[in-house]
């Protein structure tokens, strides 16, 4: 079992941990990965989230433009672009 014995830091407004590499390895946890943080019984648990595979229609659905900004580029140039 892996252990280890860690002080809890400020991370902005939060609080962070940061997990040893034997505590990640033993728990398949890795960068990136989605968690899920509950509290049982006093006890902080973090249990890993299965991967989605999406696809790009899968993506797309998902796709919000007020969310995300709508067009990456805009369509007239601006600034020193301008010919």
């Amino acid at each position: 079992m892996a252990e280890a014995i860690l002080s809890i830091k400020h991370w902005g407004n939060n609080l962070g941990v940061r997990l040893p590499q034997a505590v990640a390895r033993a728990a398949h946890l890795h960068a990136d990965q989605q968690v899920r943080i509950s509290v049982e019984s006093g006890r902080v648990v973090i249990e890993p989230l299965p991967m989605e595979a999406l696809s790009l229609e899968d993506r797309l659905k998902r796709f919000d433009p007020s969310r995300h900004g709508g067009e990456a580029m805009p369509s007239a140039p601006i600034g020193a672009e301008k010919w």
